[in-house]
């Protein structure tokens, strides 16, 4: 049974360049392709096309950002490494160019940026925000004592925190198969929740470092087994190293605005 509470989003979060740092808003539109604007709209590619992330660079958890008012410039800088670099500030997004020039001298290897208005999301599919609830993160952070909020913000990276329900909420949001999506509202945006977010390796890692946390998969895993809510739709779940869940939002939302204190209603 769904509780009558009335969840509300709290934190925005886009992640201009993917696989870096997410970047905290109060307001974000929705973009032709269903993601948030600007989320994940720079992308690092090899010579040979394919995705340069930090799934497989780890290097890329030292990288840090500061990006100017109204995100038009963004200051690129590196905590350290092989390949240490000064800080350098480029126009955002056009400059893809002088970026590359960047990232290739950190990374020690050719990298091309490109920059693509629809984003790249983690899920080609259901490409509109993932969404979490504050109360899953504290869980987290109590099953993981050295983490805190914004350590675990950073280490699960999803677009949309909601707040005022309990932990492990944002089950309710996928059904029992994809030909059930849960429809929801936040604000004005009308949603379909899909499925429950797999996680890769990136949470295991410390966000600054890179350094992994050894058993970090197997311990989140049966503590969410441990854990899961009787809301859950248990079929959905091929193993346990799932948090947060994905979404598709309709083409005709885009351009509609999301603003921290909105509301979210189930239909």
């Amino acid at each position: 049974m769904i509780s009558t509470v009335i969840p509300r989003l709290v934190r925005i979060a886009i992640h201009p360049i993917k696989s870096l740092d997410p970047c905290p808003v109060s307001v974000a539109a929705i973009g032709p392709g269903g993601a948030l604007e600007l989320d994940r709209v720079w992308a690092l590619y090899s010579v040979d096309g394919r995705i340069v992330n930090a799934d497989r660079n780890p290097a890329m958890h030292r990288i840090r950002f500061e990006f100017a008012p109204g995100l038009g410039q963004v200051t690129l800088s590196t905590l350290g490494g092989d390949h240490d670099l000064p800080p350098r500030r480029f126009a955002f997004p056009a400059d893809t160019e002088a970026a590359a020039e960047w990232f290739s001298a950190y990374l020690g290897k050719k990298i091309i940026v490109r920059y693509l208005r629809e984003g790249l999301p983690d899920d080609a599919i259901a490409s509109g925000p993932t969404i979490i609830s504050t109360a899953s993160l504290q869980a987290v952070c109590e099953w993981f004592p050295d983490f805190d909020m914004e350590q675990a913000r950073r280490r699960f990276r999803t677009n949309l925190e909601i707040d005022g329900v309990p932990p492990f909420w944002e089950d309710h949001l996928f059904g029992p198969n994809d030909d059930y999506p849960v429809r929801f509202r936040i604000g004005e945006v009308q949603f379909e929740g899909s499925h429950p977010c797999e996680r890769c390796v990136v949470p295991a890692r410390n966000p600054q470092t890179g350094e992994n946390l050894i058993g970090f998969q197997n311990r989140l895993s049966e503590l969410r087994r441990q854990n899961l809510p009787q809301w859950s739709e248990l079929q959905r779940f091929k193993h346990f190293y799932y948090l947060a869940t994905n979404t598709r939002v309709p083409s005709s939302e885009a351009g509609k605005i999301l603003r921290v204190g909105d509301s979210l209603h189930i239909r």
